[in-house]
């Protein structure tokens, strides 16, 4: 994995930020269909001298372009629809992490595995080495096995936060005194970053989320050897 697509633009590995690019390209399709339409009509009415003193209406063109972008919009709202059910969709979940939000840090509990728990800060900048990222990597990575099911629970200590993974499609917010949750499935292994994307504080950028996959075999490992 190259460093660029380490820090930006991650690709996806989760099946449903594959759903949401695929979205994301089907509604920018439209979008410059439309323009292109719009831009070619606006063309031929600046370069044509025709003038109709007598026209009072046009019945045919008014129905044509109010049903045509109701067509329009049910061809995006479908899929959109799909989407938003998928992505709450939380199916016989076969291992839960419970997030907690502090300013400004991280907490994780492996509440299956006999309560295992750590925070994880960001590493300081006087701390960094070569294999690390600035403002990016975390002193204690959030181990989750690839190819599985997981759920993750997501509240907050004292201020409102957000729990955000770009690369497996995962944005909830963290609230304090409520339980949020979300799904997703890793579908291959790596390294995952996200940051927090709700303003909580001074130190709101300072406080990123690293997701490290590995398979199910060495995860069973590392459970093992915390415990």
């Amino acid at each position: 994995m190259t460093t660029w697509s380490n820090i930006n633009l991650q690709d996806s590995a989760s099946p449903i930020m594959e759903q949401l690019i695929f979205f994301h390209d089907h509604t920018l399709m439209i979008i410059l269909m439309i323009l292109m339409v719009v831009s070619y009509m606006m063309i031929l009415l600046l370069n044509n001298k025709f003038i109709n003193r007598f026209l009072l209406e046009g019945q045919m063109i008014e129905v044509a372009w109010t049903i045509a972008p109701a067509i329009i919009l049910i061809f995006i709202a479908l899929p959109s629809l799909q989407l938003l059910y998928l992505m709450d969709e939380i199916n016989k979940p076969i291992l839960t992490l419970k997030t907690i939000g502090h300013q400004w840090y991280w907490s994780y509990e492996y509440s299956d595995f006999m309560k295992i728990e750590f925070d994880s800060y960001m590493i300081p900048q006087n701390e960094l080495s070569n294999k690390n990222f600035r403002l990016l990597d975390v002193d204690n990575r959030a181990i989750l096995p690839m190819n599985t099911f997981i759920r993750i629970i997501i509240t907050a200590a004292d201020v409102l936060h957000s729990w955000t993974i770009p690369s497996l499609g995962v944005k909830a917010d963290a609230t304090p005194g409520r339980l949020n949750q979300t799904s997703f499935f890793i579908s291959r292994p790596g390294i995952f970053y996200g940051q927090c994307s709700e303003i909580c504080g001074a130190n709101h950028s300072f406080m990123p989320i690293v997701i490290e996959s590995i398979p199910i075999n060495n995860f069973i490992n590392w459970i093992s050897h915390y415990e």
